[in-house]
Order: C-alpha cells, then structure tokens, then sequence
C-alpha cells in the first residue's frame, strides 16, 4: 500500500485573496483561477469615492424620512370606516413604508458595489473543526472587511446608516403598541348579518337573488339584503366583510354531503368567501372539479363536499350558510353561518 502523493494546498488559509495565476494539480482539472482584480472608479479617484458616499446618504436619509412618514399617516389618516378612508391610509401607509425600506435597500447595495472592498477571496474547504490559529485569521479578516466598508472613516455615512436601522423599527412597533386596548373579542366572528329569513343580494349593487336566476355552473358574489340606508354606516364595512358569500349552483346529483341537512336549495349552495387559513377571499372556482381555490396560499375547498379541505395550509372547511327560497321565489338564509368564519383563533381548537 503506498502514501498519497497529492501535493498540499498551500492557500488552505482563511481569507486568502487570489489576485490571478491558477493552481494545478497533476490529478485533477487545472483550476482556472480568478481574473485579474480590475479596480473601479471609487477604488482610485477620490472624488468618484465621495459622491457614491453622498447617494448613499440620501438614500438612507430618505428612508429614515420614509420611516416618520409612516408614523404621521398612521395617527394624522385613520380610517374612518368607509372604503376611501381604508384606501387613502393603505396606500399612505405602504407608500411610506416602501420609502423607509427601499431606501435602507438601495443604499446598502449601493454602499456595497461603490465602497465596499470587491477584491476576489478563495475560501478552501477545511476541517469543520477549526484551530486557534484559523480563529485568529478569521478575526484578522473580519477587521479587515470593517477597514474595507470605510464605515469607520465615514462618520456622516456611518451616522445616516445607524439613523435609519433604529427608526425604521417604530414603523412595526408603534402600531403594536397603540393597538394594546384595542377589541379583541374575537366572539364577534361567531355572528354575522345572516339570520332566518334574510334575503341574499349581489354584491355590490344589491339586486335580489332569484334561484331562477342561477344555471348550473353559474357562480354569484352575494351578501345580505339591508336597507339602504344601512349600508352608509361605518358599522356596514366590517359586517359586510364578514358576512360576503359565495353562491354557486350545482347538479343537485354532484352534491356528495353537506355540513348540516337542508342547507342547499335544488343544487344552490352558499360558502363564506373567507378561508379558513388567514382569511382571504376564496373566489376562484373550477366548474368541472367543483373546487374553490384560494389565491393567497392555493387551499382548495371541495364546494360538492361540504367545503372540504383538499389541498393546501387551510384546517378547516368553509363555512356553510343554509338557504331556501321564500313565497316571491328569493333565495333567503335559514340561519347564520353553520360555525364562526374566518381563520382559527385562540379560542378556536381547529
């Protein structure tokens, strides 16, 4: 049996810059090496060097700007309940915010390709184990990479980069903190709108459903019938929000089961539009499988089997709204909702 005659590595060391050449071994490929280092414009003019430093100044003092204007919407444009107010200070909110979190992004990057050191490094594979003298070098390469950020000679830079990180948080924790108080009885999710002898409407113009109206396969966006005048409150959007259905009509032979008896009328069923899983609207319906998909994370409920789930993150089916028609042919709720809508909650088992 004879040694191996394999020639050791000699830059098996940590941090060793290769600046050309290529190492060839008798045993294997040649190794073609890295390009010679090519030095760029904020490497050798000075001037270059400073205003890549200015931009990213900016950046990170646009999103620290970004980050306060995120605090001045949130308390100055709450929303009042109606669907501008909800849409002026959604937009408000995560325009400010993409401010403070691309700015922190852009800068960084930039910081990266204009200053930073771009000098090319070969980190050989070493033995998991490492020895002191590794560490040692590992320390001497971390001091170096601090050296090549220049974060330590750029004071105003260093002082916009720090800003920025510690303000941005507020942005996450003010909300939190100011909702502490807020109503969170989450026993509101166990009623809706519905009750016996409500009738079903389209939503949004509020027509009335007549079972005459649905062929199979047809689908309708539907919510309760109120009045008028009802439907101005601040009180409707959140109600309404819980109580949106989905009205589909089927062959009444391709219904395989039902959450509780008689809840569908002559093929006519009505699921609530809010997934299980986080609440999105499940709106995507397959006529041929009788699935409704829900685009956020693809949970699959089986509308011909009580809403089942079949595919996706969702734990539970959806929940059904039992329904007839009254004596003018409308379709009409038996009852509320056959559980509480929405995702699960901490009161909630599955």
């Amino acid at each position: 049996m004879s040694e191996s005659n394999t020639p050791t590595n000699p830059s098996h060391e940590i941090g060793h810059r290769h600046d050309g050449g290529a190492l060839v071994h008798p045993d294997r490929f040649p190794d073609p090496g890295v390009p010679a280092h090519k030095p760029r414009l904020t490497d050798t003019d000075p001037a270059a060097a400073k205003r890549a430093e200015r931009i990213i100044v900016i950046l990170f003092s646009l999103s620290s700007l970004g980050t306060i204007a995120s605090l001045v919407a949130y308390f100055a444009v709450r929303p009042d309940g109606t669907t501008a107010g909800v849409r002026l200070s959604t937009l408000l909110l995560g325009v400010c915010l993409a401010v403070s979190l691309l700015g922190i992004g852009f800068a960084a990057v930039h910081w990266a390709k204009a200053l930073m050191s771009n000098h090319e490094y070969i980190d050989e594979r070493h033995p998991i184990a490492t020895s002191p003298e590794s560490r040692e070098v590992a320390v001497v390469a971390l001091q170096q990479g601090i050296e090549d950020s220049g974060i330590a000679r750029r004071g105003l830079l260093k002082g916009a980069f720090v800003g920025s990180l510690l303000l941005f948080p507020l942005t996450i924790a003010v909300p939190l903190v100011s909702s502490v108080g807020a109503d969170w009885n989450v026993s509101k999710f166990r009623h809706t709108l519905w009750h016996k002898g409500r009738r079903l409407a389209y939503d949004p113009d509020g027509r009335l459903v007549k079972a005459t109206d649905l062929t199979v396969g047809s689908v309708a966006h539907v919510m309760p019938d109120v009045p008028e005048e009802d439907r101005r409150t601040e009180e409707w959007i959140t109600e309404k929000a819980k109580s949106v259905v989905l009205l589909i009509r089927l062959n009444p032979e391709d219904i395989r089961a039902e959450q509780r008896p008689g809840a569908s009328y002559d093929g006519i069923v009505a699921y609530s539009k809010i997934c299980t899983h986080v609440g999105c609207p499940v709106a995507l319906y397959e006529q041929q499988t009788h699935h409704l998909l829900c685009p956020c994370h693809q949970s699959t409920f089986d509308v011909a089997d009580g809403a089942k789930v079949v595919f996706g993150p969702a734990r539970r089916p959806l929940p059904q709204l039992p329904i007839t028609v009254d004596d003018e042919g409308y379709l009409v709720a038996e009852d509320d909702f056959s559980e509480p809508i929405g995702p699960s909650y901490w009161e909630r088992l599955k």
